[in-house]
């Protein structure tokens, strides 16, 4: 038998990130193609994707038209330099994406993840203020539970323990809200909990304590995704809204899960019915693709860099890939298959549908609580004494191994996020499949 050349002979140079290297290495997790809602091991086992990859595949997977954008671009422009040059397809989708914005979010700032799209908007915001003569306004304010990506800024003003206690004080400056979950008051809530609007009035309380005039920004998700899907409260992000307006404090959402359709629109902000001021994107521009992050800003903000000398750049930022040929490319194929298949509109249908599915788990004597809106879920597992994230960990697992089914986890908390193009029998198969994943690890 001829050796099978999909799977690695040596998976020793690879260092995985966000994962145990050790355990994967003796008991790996390979996957080596895929195609609309499913992945394929290297020996050809088909596994139902829960996960639209990382967030991300939300057209489904090598979806043939963005495959051909993808090829045809490189056979014509490979690259073009991202500084002082640029190259029509960039603008094409940068028009496009602004389109879909709300109010007048009409400026876009490419770059290549959402990590880089976060510090791209803190650092917009700081320049912001200064130009504007409010040097003052340096200080960031994140929120607990909260997760902007890996760079310096996003660990800085993201609130996920594990993320932050390794790299010692990081940015100077910055403060943290309190994030939005109780259990006690919100437990099994199908999209928006009714209690905790009035923990937004903690911004009022840091404002207070700092004084509005050191305060540069307020970055939020407005769905708390990596954490463990957490829906923002009825009320909660028009307080923060309201606070960043009456103290001059740009209000950020990082959209970087919740953009194109996770919840059923082109953004949170469109959902509920609040406009921040800059909106990161990143994981559905391209489905995935091709890496591609980016910066939406409100016109004041970029009008703010205009008054210079014609000769003198507006901004000191920026990436040598942003807006790639092949990224800008596979965006705007992307952005034509949402709006042929109709996928934010087919989002909304298959939530109440997604929902029930989720918490047809309730009552499972591992489950703690379960949480939804959109097309985006989690469960808590009840967690093995002594061993935080065990659980959760074995449940991963288990999905892959035994019920060829990919979940995400984030300690003893398991979240699902299936491509919008998912059919309602797999939604079905999903919660069926990872029932029986439960009683296996009970």
């Amino acid at each position: 038998m001829s050796a099978d050349m999909s799977a690695p002979n040596d998976l020793e140079s690879n260092w995985l990130p966000f994962t145990p290297n050790r355990q994967f290495k003796r008991e790996p997790r390979l996957i080596s193609r895929a195609k609309g809602a499913y992945y394929y091991k290297p020996d050809g086992t088909e596994v139902l994707d829960a996960t639209a990859g990382l967030w991300c595949c939300n057209v489904g997977h090598c979806r043939d038209e963005v495959v051909q954008a993808i090829q045809q671009q490189a056979g014509e422009l490979d690259f073009a330099p991202t500084f002082q040059f640029g190259h029509p397809k960039a603008f094409e989708l940068a028009s496009r994406i602004a389109s879909l914005a709300p109010g007048d979010l009409d400026h876009v700032l490419f770059c290549n993840s959402g990590s880089e799209a976060a510090d791209t908007a803190l650092k917009i915001a700081l320049a912001f203020h200064r130009v504007n003569g409010e040097a003052s306004r340096t200080r960031l304010i994140g929120r607990e539970r909260g997760y902007h990506g890996v760079n310096f800024g996003g660990t800085s003003v993201g609130g996920m323990v594990g993320n932050r206690k390794w790299y010692g004080n990081l940015l100077g400056g910055v403060d943290h809200l309190s994030h939005t979950y109780n259990r006690a008051e919100q437990a099994f809530a199908k999209g928006q909990p009714e209690w905790g609007a009035h923990l937004g009035d903690e911004l009022q309380r840091l404002v207070d304590l700092h004084d509005a005039s050191t305060i540069a920004a307020v970055i939020v998700e407005p769905m708390a995704g990596s954490t463990g899907v957490l829906p923002p409260p009825v009320g909660y992000l028009q307080r923060l809204r309201e606070l960043c307006t009456k103290h001059g404090i740009l209000l950020i959402f990082d959209e970087v899960i919740t953009g194109f359709g996770r919840l059923g629109y082109a953004t949170a902000a469109e959902r509920f019915g609040v406009t921040p001021d800059i909106i990161t994107f990143a994981k559905g521009i391209t489905s995935g693709t091709v890496p591609m992050g980016g910066a939406i800003v409100r016109k004041h903000i970029y009008e703010a860099f205009q008054s210079g000398p014609d000769h003198v750049i507006d901004l000191f930022h920026g990436y040598t890939y942003s807006g790639h040929p092949l990224a800008a490319a596979a965006g705007l194929a992307t952005l034509d298959l949402y709006r042929k298949d109709n996928l934010f509109v087919r989002a909304q249908a298959l939530e109440p549908i997604f929902a029930d599915a989720i918490m047809s788990l309730k009552g499972h004597k591992l489950i703690a609580d379960i949480r939804t809106i959109g097309l985006a879920g989690a469960v808590d597992l009840v967690p093995i004494d002594g061993l935080p994230g065990k659980r959760g960990f074995e449940t991963m697992r288990h999905a892959f191994h035994d019920e060829n089914m990919m979940v995400r986890v984030s300690g003893d908390c398991i979240a699902f996020s299936p491509p919008l193009i998912v059919e309602k029998t797999q939604i079905e198969e999903i919660f069926h499949r990872f029932r029986k994943v439960l009683d296996r690890v009970a």
